[in-house]
């Protein structure tokens, strides 16, 4: 598939990679035995791929998959581009393909916002953003690629002045649009599993330690989750942004703990994405 098709914003190019997800997926109901990657603490290892699982699409749709790409950046906080990979990224994509009828890419990418391949990437995922100060290339790259139908997620920041951070780095990158808040009416909450209220999602560290959410300056004054939509000139959602949330951990430490496993990546962590790659390729 062309980048041209990729990238087009009229929702039929991208039907082709999910055709019947929706009709497919049935309530969500997973293995927490099933695999366990990883147990213990954070040392930043990378496990080897083959310790999870591997699947192969039909040769001659191998071009009408879906990869979940990760964007690289220089960190300028203590967390960076990193967070949750490769283990995050691996495990939702193997989710997308057991649970959907999505052809999905068994290998995640990552890269920079200045690779020319971006433009073939019609879906890429941001995390920790307090880190993030664009380059001016990485804010030139990151809004051309937005305003011709790419799609953007960001996670795992809380707080006011990590969001106030961040915006003011989204505000560089798409000046012109400012964030509006999803509300739970929104089809981006529906349209395969259904929310009766926004979820929210703690890191295993501190949910072990009995916080809801992460004790950074300021949260008392609002810890509720909130996401974010930043709409071009036609209304397509080009960012979600996914404040007062770490989505991202229940898909990375989904095998580590029942309890996490149980209330977090089955609740919320797994459906939420689903629902959130899901619209992306159908608007």
């Amino acid at each position: 598939m062309s980048s041209e098709k990729l990238l087009a914003s009229e929702p039929l190019v991208r039907l082709g990679i999910i055709l019947g997800t929706l009709a497919s997926i049935l309530l969500l109901d997973l293995c927490f035995s099933q695999r366990s990657f990883r147990l213990g603490g954070r040392a930043r290892f990378y496990p080897d791929r083959s310790e999870f699982p591997m699947w192969e699409n039909v040769p001659e749709f191998e071009q009408d998959v879906f990869t979940f790409a990760r964007i690289r950046y220089t960190p300028h906080y203590f967390r960076g581009w990193d967070g949750d990979y490769p283990e995050a990224d691996l495990n939702i994509s193997y989710r997308l393909q057991e649970l959907t009828s999505m052809k999905v890419n068994p290998n995640p990418v990552v890269l920079d916002l200045t690779d020319p391949d971006l433009k073939n990437y019609p879906f890429i995922f941001i995390i920790a953003p307090r880190s993030v100060i664009f380059t001016d290339a990485e804010a030139k790259a990151l809004g051309d690629y937005l305003r011709s139908g790419g799609f953007l997620m960001v996670d795992e920041f809380w707080g006011p002045e990590q969001w106030d951070h961040f915006y003011v780095q989204m505000k560089r990158v798409l000046p012109e649009y400012e964030p509006q808040e999803l509300p739970l009416e929104h089809e981006i909450f529906h349209n395969v599993y259904s929310f009766k209220e926004k979820p929210q999602v703690v890191a295993i560290h501190f949910w072990r330690q009995g916080y809801r959410y992460h004790p950074v300056p300021g949260i008392e004054q609002d810890p509720d989750p909130h996401f974010y939509g930043i709409f071009d000139d036609r209304g397509r959602m080009m960012v979600i942004l996914c404040h007062n949330n770490d989505l991202v951990d229940g898909w990375e430490r989904e095998g580590e703990d029942e309890g996490f496993f149980r209330q977090y990546s089955e609740r919320s962590s797994y459906p939420m994405g689903i629902n959130i790659i899901t619209y992306a390729m159908t608007h």
